[in-house]
């Protein structure tokens, strides 16, 4: 009865650190449901474009630096459970991809430009996988709302493949975009918030992730495309 009860109460102990962990992540994730918005910080005349390519924090890391882009949201489209939690997401099971929603103004950058940026700044011939993430959720994808938009993602990934700019065929996806649901908000602004946060607030997020894959990424992304940076 003896050993019994220690066993007992070590299975208790780690039932609590467990659900401390867990509580903890909470605090740090948020607990909200993903939610459609329209963000306040857009004007009437942006226009938006859906595209996935990989973990939304380095797409969107890559977007919102651009001159003419507004708002960069991280969300998820594509599956088919509506209202999915990242979690639920990162399963593979809800068909959804990590995406993200740009809202830019036509005037000052173009749909055109936007995705031949999309198109160089991640590998578009790797089928569900992007780096060292794998899966359906991590594939490359064009959400288009209209037949115009369908259009200009064909033209442009036609336009990607003439070049030869990659040397294995493009596996980028048109799919219409039925609904955009938008992530938890931590993931907002992932990869800014890392750069401008000390080190207690870094230590609670994905360091090693933005170190290694999205740091050398948008590096890259400013040499190469420092005439279309937003000013400092």
């Amino acid at each position: 009865m003896a050993v019994n009860s220690v066993v007992v109460k070590v299975q208790l102990i780690m039932l609590g650190l467990a659900v401390g962990a867990l509580a903890s992540l909470a605090v740090f994730s948020g607990s909200e449901e993903p939610k459609r918005s329209q963000p306040e910080e857009v004007s009437p005349g942006d226009k938006t474009l859906v595209v996935a390519g990989g973990c939304f924090w380095c797409v969107e890391a890559i977007f919102e630096q651009l001159r003419g882009v507004s708002k960069v949201e991280s969300g998820y489209a594509g599956g088919r459970v509506p209202n999915p939690s990242y979690e639920a997401v990162c399963s593979g099971l809800t068909g959804h991809a990590e995406a993200v929603r740009v809202y830019y103004d036509p005037k000052e950058i173009s749909a055109d430009d936007l995705l031949r940026i999309f198109f160089t700044t991640h590998d578009p011939t790797t089928l569900n996988r992007q780096g060292p993430d794998s899966g359906t959720q991590y594939r490359s994808a064009i959400f288009y709302s209209n037949d115009e938009e369908k259009a200009l993602g064909k033209r442009i990934i036609d336009e990607i493949d003439q070049k030869r700019i990659w040397p294995n065929p493009i596996v980028t996806t048109l799919e219409p975009l039925k609904e955009f649901y938008v992530a938890e908000s931590y993931h907002q602004n992932y990869f800014d918030t890392y750069e401008n946060s000390g080190e207690a607030q870094r230590g609670r997020m994905n360091g090693g992730y933005c170190r290694a894959v999205i740091e050398p990424k948008v590096a890259k992304f400013r040499k190469e495309y420092a005439d279309k940076l937003k000013k400092k």
